[in-house]
């Protein structure tokens, strides 16, 4: 299972444009440490008054998340950094139905709001996965075909439908953005 973590960084007003080149620096050095997934960054709005930068990062496990944090490469780039932000990074690990629903600058909606957005696209999918892929199915063992159906079920919702049920319900997930 990976482990996904959120970092928000204040960055003092005048050095954005130097602390964004050393992220980007610092984030392709960092996809080399062992166990790292990815890395993604988030960019403040141009003119912010409060400049917070965002960075996602995907680890493969809980050892390699503590191992990356603990790591020379990364202490010594907080060092580099420590002249160009404000205070100490804010760390969030964000489990299951959380990743779905992050937003940079607003609050993750109540989780009564995620589990209803959640099933509005788990049900129609499991209605057409199940339409499509179980007359193809019937053949095979009953714990075999729902593998299958539960591994499409995950790539759906992941790449196409749940992308797709937070657009479209943005403004209810988020009414005070």
């Amino acid at each position: 299972m990976s482990i996904h973590v959120a970092i928000t960084r204040r960055v003092r007003l005048g050095t954005e444009v130097e602390f964004g080149e050393r992220l980007s620096r610092f984030a392709q050095r960092s996809l080399e440490a062992p166990g790292t997934r990815g890395v993604q960054m988030l960019h403040p709005a141009p003119g912010a008054k409060n400049p917070e930068y965002g960075i996602l990062r995907t680890f493969a496990s809980a050892e390699d998340r503590d191992a990356f944090y603990a790591s020379s490469a990364y202490l010594d780039w907080e060092k580099e950094i420590a002249h160009l932000t404000d205070g100490a990074p804010e760390f969030r690990e964000l489990h299951g139905l959380e990743a779905w629903f992050r937003q940079p600058d607003a609050p993750r909606p109540p989780r009564w709001k995620m589990a209803l957005a959640t099933w509005a696209g788990v049900y129609p999918t499991s209605l057409v996965l199940g339409l499509l892929l179980a007359p193809h199915l019937h053949t095979l063992p009953r714990a075999l075909s729902s593998l299958i159906i539960s591994g499409c079920m995950v790539v759906c919702l992941t790449w196409l439908v749940m992308p797709a049920v937070t657009k479209l319900m943005h403004r209810w997930l988020h009414p005070h953005q």
